[in-house]
Formats: C-alpha cells, sequence, structure tokens
C-alpha cells in the first residue's frame, strides 16, 4: 500500500513541563542538607507556602509578599487583613503563617519563663518584639512576676488604635494584686515603628509606679517595641 494512502492519526507531542518542576524537591532538599541559612527569605516562605498551596509556582508569591512588609519575619507576623491584600493569600496560607509565628512566640516565651526574668532581659526583648512589635493596632501588655522574679503570667490588657491605647491604672494594680505579683514588667508597642517613648508614655509609666509601690508591687521596666527597635524606660532612666 502506498504512503499516500496511510491514515494519519494525531501527531503526540511531549508536552511542556512547567519551569518550576521539580523546583519544590530541589528546594526542600537544599534546606534539609545546607540548612536554613542557605536559604534566602523568599525561599524560606516558598517552603511555608508549598504546605498552603500544594501547586504551582509560588515564588512571585513570595516575593510579592516580601515587597509588601519588608523581611521574612514582617510578613509571618503581618495582621491578617493586610496578608489578605496580597492577591493569592487565602485561608491556607493565613493559617500557615499564624501557625508559625505562634510557634515563634512559644518557643521565646518558654525561654522566658525558664528563669529570674531580669537575668534574661534579652530574651524578653525578643518574645515581646515577636508578639507585639508588628501589629497594626498599640497593645498594653503586662508581665507579671513574683518575689523571685519568675513570670507568673503574661497578659494583654488593651487593644487600642493605631496610636493610642487607653491604659487604667487601677486595673493594672488589681489584676497585680489578684496574681499575688510583686513585680510587673510593662509593654506596650507603637505601630509607628518608633519605640521611642512619648510624654504621655512617661506619664502614664510614673502614675502606675506611684500606686504601685505602696501596695509593695514593683515597675521593673517599662518596654516599647516597634519595627525599628525597641526603648526601655528603665535604661532611658525615666523610671
Amino acid at each position: 500500500m502506498s504512503s499516500d494512502h496511510l491514515a494519519e492519526g494525531p501527531v503526540k507531542t511531549a508536552e511542556a513541563e512547567p519551569h518550576y518542576h521539580g523546583h519544590r524537591e530541589r528546594l526542600r532538599n537544599r534546606f534539609r542538607e545546607a540548612g536554613a541559612n542557605a536559604l534566602s527569605d523568599y525561599e524560606l516562605l516558598e517552603l511555608l507556602l508549598f504546605r498552603a498551596l500544594p501547586r504551582g509556582d509560588v515564588k512571585p508569591l513570595a516575593k510579592t509578599l516580601l515587597a509588601k512588609f519588608g523581611s521574612f519575619v514582617e510578613v509571618i507576623a503581618a495582621p491578617e487583613t493586610r496578608l489578605r491584600e496580597v492577591k493569592g493569600v487565602g485561608d491556607a496560607v493565613v493559617t500557615e503563617f499564624k501557625i508559625i509565628h505562634a510557634s515563634a512566640n512559644r518557643m521565646l516565651r518558654d525561654k522566658v519563663k525558664e528563669r529570674p526574668v531580669l537575668s534574661s532581659g534579652p530574651a524578653v526583648i525578643d518574645y515581646c518584639r515577636s508578639a507585639m512589635a508588628f501589629a497594626d493596632k498599640e497593645q498594653f501588655r503586662i508581665l507579671f512576676l513574683d518575689k523571685r522574679n519568675q513570670l507568673i503570667a503574661d497578659e494583654v490588657q488593651q487593644t487600642g488604635t493605631v496610636d493610642h491605647t487607653p491604659v487604667y491604672i487601677r486595673e493594672v494594680i488589681k489584676r497585680a494584686l489578684e496574681l499575688s505579683a510583686t513585680a510587673i514588667i510593662l509593654v506596650h508597642n507603637h505601630p509607628s515603628g518608633d519605640p521611642t517613648p512619648s510624654r504621655a508614655d512617661i506619664d502614664m509609666t510614673q502614675a502606675i509606679v506611684d500606686v504601685a509601690r505602696p501596695l509593695g508591687i514593683s515597675v521593673h521596666d517599662h518596654i516599647i517595641v516597634g519595627k525599628q527597635g525597641h526603648a526601655s524606660l528603665k535604661a532611658l532612666k525615666l523610671i
């Protein structure tokens, strides 16, 4: 039979593999073999996004998140509402990030609880910055300590607006007495990023000191945290 009479069937061609084919496993292998320090911020974010988004190229999303928030830590700690402003971020991504953030906070808090708070200053700062520095609203937190300066409780007492948190001195003292705390450390954040204490911060701290002292409660410090660092009113000799 002449080749002119051969029926022509469909020609099969190999489908082009996506450019990211195999990228996920290569990145995981590099993490396993060389550790986190061998990965850039966007690659570490990719590893988290792999879990939340099982298909597709997540590198563009990782880079978009870094461009918007500035660093790996700021992405993980970003408020949920701001994360959802980024196209491609849904429930799965938000949940993954918040699990990582909560885990980091728990680890840092446990380091604070391991020994007297006054001898673990850097650990206290690390914990407070992780928990509050990147929040979009002011929070007023209190660390309650016993007579050995061990942490009894860590509580957010008030959440306010972008530039103000109401602080009720009576409630601060009442809670300290309920917990039989003999000392407290006050903590709040400045969403603007600048941790420099305001006149109102200083006056409020002194007012708490004046009420707490006659009741046998010491105010060891008032720490202000922000994206740009932290400030200690004790270190600044403001209390």
